[in-house]
Parts: structure tokens; C-alpha cells; sequence
């Protein structure tokens, strides 16, 4: 039936909207009974019950899916023309053929659905294979050869893992990795597997992590909760830690069949409480019992066991593909660290910024130059030992100056190469205050040159005055910072080493271990995004970095008030508060208390 729009006048329609809850918590999920979850304007609905139909409306918008999405890396695996099966379309712009229908509509056809997904980490050991073939033809004949020659026992690979000096290493360079690493003494690909499934957040919220690391390194004796879970979970010291074990338990425990035992782990997965989840607990506690001997009140315990980890399991077969790429990435910085860090650098890197891989490369005692016009291709690369920085990366450098640099190199001087390349003068500019024609001259004396002008294929008939003081490294640091996003000179914190040492704070790497503990970390601030409570107070999310990693901090809304203009600077900062963990993401988080400036 039609119903007359309900007219509002902007600022009618500013006050509802000031009145709406500030955090995105509306979920329309369907219930137990059917019944959809709590709307967010049943407290508008009953201040304004004149605007009933305008709530309506705008919750009957908020059901309605806000745009269509593409999977990826999905792809539909059929035994004929797909068209024959299902309906397609062409998605946006790329006109990618996609199906109309969603991945539970597509499964429930019986098509096979494979996720397809890009790793950075394998493009990392590629390129370092790359390099290693071709310094050594007569023994690898392609890359695939290097790194199947990998060995799976190395002794100094097993002391860089087990110390936890992984930064740069797939899967394993998070301060909680590295951590776990630490704590389980893991020297090997297994171990590696192990500590992988371990930190998720399953294991660390269910509070077993603790019981497998006491039990892996023989200081508690493993316990079942049944005598015939002991073949299932022998080799994860009693956790449950792989998806595997969820079906074999369900499967040789309580007698499911192989497909039942699937559907409870992907229900169990999706975190599923409906009634479906409630007919799979009764079935698999009776059917233990009847199967297995197992008591009624064990089998409701290992259902809540089961229940617990599988949500976040990790198939066995993905830990092990992970762990031997992580295993294979740490020889790779072992035995091959230039290579490796300019690999990591030439990607982007992966869990942390530039600053930290570059500090990284520094502290393994590599030499790290900003880009150089004789020495620099398009991205990093090593040059007689020595990492260079890519030109892509300098501010306001254009391609055609890149290629011509690239085409023209090596020069002998700054009039040289501003003669044969003839940059734009901003561009020369940029080159010379990051370093980009060192060797030529000071920074300063250059950019008075700069000033004078030059024409292209003619060199400069005058001389000029080189005997200015070169800048101070605090100067360079600032340029690089400015011009390339991060320095190669040195790290904005080890300019303030004596600052840090003195202010009582600890590496974040250590951080991770105090959970529950008060401490205190010196950073710069890596990323940040605001964010508001419930009541639409202000706080803040944030990212600081340190020379050994990074690490997660929350100011709510008492902190972030007192130290807004703080935390929303890039200078160093001290930061003091209690250790949490996250347990939906298994990651940990420091609780901001107090926020002040490294002096």
C-alpha cells in the first residue's frame, strides 16, 4: 500500500542522524528463533514515533547488499560450458565473466570453488633463486632447482629461527611469531608448523598455548582427556591445533562419516550456534559414548574442545606449504642476507614498514645506500655487496629521467649528468638532497650549481665551488624522510639512542612477551585510524615501530584527550601501559596510559 514520503527538513534530518549509534554494530543475522538481531533505531523509533516509516526504510536500505563484490583469487572449476550450469555476468569495468551466484550457492550446485592467492613471500624467494642460478648455471638449471636444494637441516638456519631473528621471513616475523619462536626453541620446518598453528587465536584464547609449549619442551607430561584421543593428539602434545584432528576426532571417536565429519568443521568454522550445531553436539557426545566408551560429561568436554580451536583451525597441509616457505625464506637471509633484504625491500616487504627492514639490513651489518644515478636500477638491488635503493622511489622523479639515467649511466660528474640526462630541475634537485649523486660534490655545493641552469648535450664551460661542508646526518636524515619516505642514513630512533636507553622503555620485540604487565615502548608512528566508542567518544588506533618490530596501540578516549597533538605527530614518542591480547585476532596490543614526548 503507497504511503505519503515523511518530509524533514535538514536540520530535522541532521539531529536523527547526530542520534545514531557511532559504531557500524548493526548485523541483521537471523537468530535461534528466526528473529532478526537488535535494529540501531529502536531508541530513534520510540523519541520519534512520527518518523516510524522513515526507521523502516532506512533499516529495509541497511539489509540490502551495498555493492557487488568479486572474490580475488575465486575460481569455479566446472565439468562442462559453465554457462550450461550457471548463470554468469561481466563484472565492472575489467569485464572479468563471473557467476551471478554467491560461493554458497555455487558449492551447493556441486561446483568446485578454488581460492587462488598471490604470496609476496614467494616472489621474495624467487628473486633470491634468481640471483643464485645465475651466479652458479653449471649447478641449478632454473630457480625451482635452487630452491628445492634447500636443505631441511641447517644448523645456522635452525640458530636464526630458534633466536627468533625472522624479520623478513614469510609467515614468521611478527614480534608474536618471532616470540613463540622463541618460547618453543624451534630449530626446524616441523617446528616451525607447529608454532604457526599455535599462534592463532584459537590456541592462545582457549589458554593451551601455554600447557603445548611446557609439554614440547618436556617440562609437563601430556595429558588426554580420554585415553582414545591419545593416537589423534599424540604429535600436538595433547592440543588440538590442525582441522585434521577435528574430523579424525569426530570420525574415529564418535563414528561420524567422512562427509558429516566435514560439515561439523564447517560449521564449526563459520562459528554457526544454530540448531544445526546443537543436533551435531548431541550426536557426537552419544555416539562417543556408544563408539568409544567415552562418558557423557567428557564427550560435552572434548565437543567444547573441539568447539574451541576449530573455528580458527588451520588445515595441517597449509602449516606445512607456510612452514617450508618460511623455513626456505630464513636460510635464504642466512646464507644469502644481501640479496635476501634487497628482495624483501624490491617487494615492499611484508608485515612492517621500509624503516624497519632497512634497520634491519643495518643491523646485519649491510650496507644500505639511498638511490645513486651509476649504481640504481628501477627498485633495490645489490651492487658489490652493497644495497641500493631503486629510483622509482625518489619524489617527483619521472619515468623518462629514470629510463635515461638507466640508458646514459655511469656518470663522471654532476654537469656530466645533467648535460646527457637533462632532468627537470626539481628532479636534480630531489637527486641531490637524498644522495642520489654522491661522489659528485657536497649536497649544498650542488644545489648552488642547480641554480645556475643547464642546457642539454653541453657542458658547463665554468667551474664551480666545491668547498662547502657537506650536511650533517640529522640534515640527510630529514631530506631522505621527505623525499624517499624513509632514510638510509639511519633510523629516526638511533638518532636518539641515548634518549632511548635512558627513558626506561623496552624493545617491542620484548613487549610481546609481558602480557598483563605495565611497560613502557619508544616508537614513531607507523600507520593510525580514528575510530569512536559507543557513546561517540573520540580514540585512536594506532601502529608504532621501533628498531625490532612493531606493535599495535589503543588510546581510548581519557588518553587520546590528553595527548591527541602527540599522537597524531610523527615524532618519537614514549608510550606506557598494560600489554593485552586481542584474542579474536591472536594478536597483541599495548592499553595506552600515558603518552609523552622522547626527550
Amino acid at each position: 500500500m503507497w504511503q505519503k514520503p515523511t518530509v524533514c527538513s535538514p536540520n530535522q534530518i541532521r539531529e536523527l542522524a547526530n542520534q545514531l549509534p557511532h559504531s557500524w554494530w548493526a548485523r541483521f543475522e537471523e537468530t535461534e528463533e528466526g528473529k532478526d538481531s537488535p535494529s540501531p533505531f529502536e531508541e530513534l523509533r520510540a523519541a520519534y514515533p512520527s518518523k516510524g516509516v522513515i526507521f523502516d526504510e532506512a533499516e529495509a536500505i541497511l539489509k540490502i547488499p551495498r555493492h557487488l563484490s568479486v572474490h580475488p583469487g575465486g575460481v569455479i572449476v566446472a565439468p562442462a560450458a559453465l554457462t550450461d550450469l550457471v548463470p554468469v555476468m561481466r563484472s565492472g569495468s575489467k569485464g572479468v565473466i563471473i557467476t551471478q551466484l554467491d560461493l554458497e550457492s555455487v558449492e551447493a550446485l556441486g561446483l568446485v570453488k578454488i581460492d587462488l592467492l598471490g604470496i609476496r613471500g614467494l616472489t621474495v624467494l624467487g628473486d633470491v633463486a634468481e640471483f643464485i642460478q645465475e651466479s652458479q648455471p653449471e649447478q641449478f638449471a632454473n630457480r625451482l632447482a635452487v630452491l628445492d636444494s634447500t636443505p631441511s637441516d641447517d644448523p645456522a638456519t635452525s640458530k636464526r629461527v630458534e633466536s627468533g631473528d625472522t624479520i623478513g621471513c614469510f609467515q614468521i616475523e611478527s614480534p608474536g611469531m618471532r616470540a613463540t619462536l622463541r618460547e618453543i626453541h624451534a630449530k626446524s620446518e616441523d617446528d616451525i608448523m607447529a608454532a604457526l598453528a599455535l599462534y592463532r587465536p584459537g590456541p592462545l584464547s582457549g589458554g593451551l598455548k601455554d600447557a603445548f609449549v611446557r609439554r614440547f619442551k618436556g617440562e609437563e607430561q601430556v595429558r588426554h582427556l580420554h585415553p582414545a584421543l591419545a593416537p589423534l593428539l599424540d604429535e600436538t602434545f595433547g592440543v588440538i591445533l590442525y582441522q585434521e584432528q577435528v574430523l579424525r576426532i569426530a570420525h574415529e571417536l564418535a563414528g561420524f562419516d567422512l562427509s558429516e565429519a566435514d560439515l561439523l568443521r564447517r560449521a564449526m568454522s563459520h562459528f554457526d550456534p544454530g540448531r544445526k550445531m546443537q543436533e551435531l553436539q548431541r550426536k557426537f557426545v552419544t555416539q562417543a559414548q556408544e563408539k568409544s566408551g567415552v562418558p557423557i560429561e567428557t564427550g560435552e568436554r572434548v565437543w567444547e574442545m573441539m568447539a574451541a580451536f576449530a573455528g580458527y583451525g588451520f588445515p595441517k597441509a597449509h602449516a606445512a606449504s607456510y612452514a617450508q616457505i618460511g623455513w626456505r625464506s630464513a636460510w635464504c637471509k642466512e646464507h644469502f642476507p644481501a640479496e635476501f633484504m634487497a628482495a624483501v625491500l624490491a617487494n615492499w616487504g611484508g608485515y612492517y614498514s621500509q624503516r624497519v627492514y632497512l634497520s634491519e639490513a643495518r643491523r646485519m651489518g649491510l650496507v644500505v645506500r639511498p638511490p645513486h644515478v651509476n649504481f640504481s636500477g628501477t627498485s633495490f638491488q645489490v651492487r658489490n655487496e652493497t644495497l641500493y635503493m631503486g629510483l622509482e622511489q625518489v619524489k617527483e622523479l619521472t619515468r623518462r629521467t629514470i629510463q635515461r639515467i638507466m640508458q646514459f649511466a655511469p656518470f663522471e660528474s654532476l654537469d656530466d649528468f645533467l648535460s646527457r640526462v637533462d632532468p627537470r630541475r626539481q628532479e636534480a634537485i630531489n637527486l641531490v638532497r637524498v644522495g642520489g649523486l654522491e661522489g659528485f660534490g657536497s649536497i649544498p655545493a650542488m644545489l648552488q650549481r642547480l641554480e645556475g641552469g643547464w642546457q642539454a648535450g653541453q657542458m658547463s664551460l665554468f667551474g664551480w665551488d666545491d668547498n662547502e661542508k657537506d650536511w650533517p646526518l640529522e640534515q640527510k636524515v630529514d631530506a631522505q624522510l621527505e623525499l624517499l619516505g624513509a632514510s638510509l642514513e639511519a633510523h629516526p630512533l638511533e638518532l636518539l639512542a641515548d634518549r632511548v636507553s635512558k627513558s626506561g622503555s623496552i624493545p617491542m620485540v620484548d613487549a610481546i612477551g609481558k602480557l598483563g604487565r605495565r611497560v613502557t615502548v619508544a616508537g614513531i608512528r607507523q600507520t593510525s585510524h580514528h575510530s569512536r566508542t559507543a557513546k561517540g567518544e573520540p580514540m585512536l588506533f594506532l601502529t608504532l615501530e621501533d628498531l625490532t618490530g612493531i606493535l599495535d596501540v589503543i588510546a581510548f578516549p581519557n588518553v587520546y584527550r590528553t595527548a591527541k597533538d602527540l599522537l597524531n605527530s610523527t615524532s618519537p614518542i614514549l608510550v606506557t601501559g598494560i600489554m593485552e591480547m586481542d584474542s579474536s585476532r591472536g594478536e597483541f596490543y599495548l592499553r595506552a596510559e600515558r603518552v609523552e614526548m622522547l626527550r
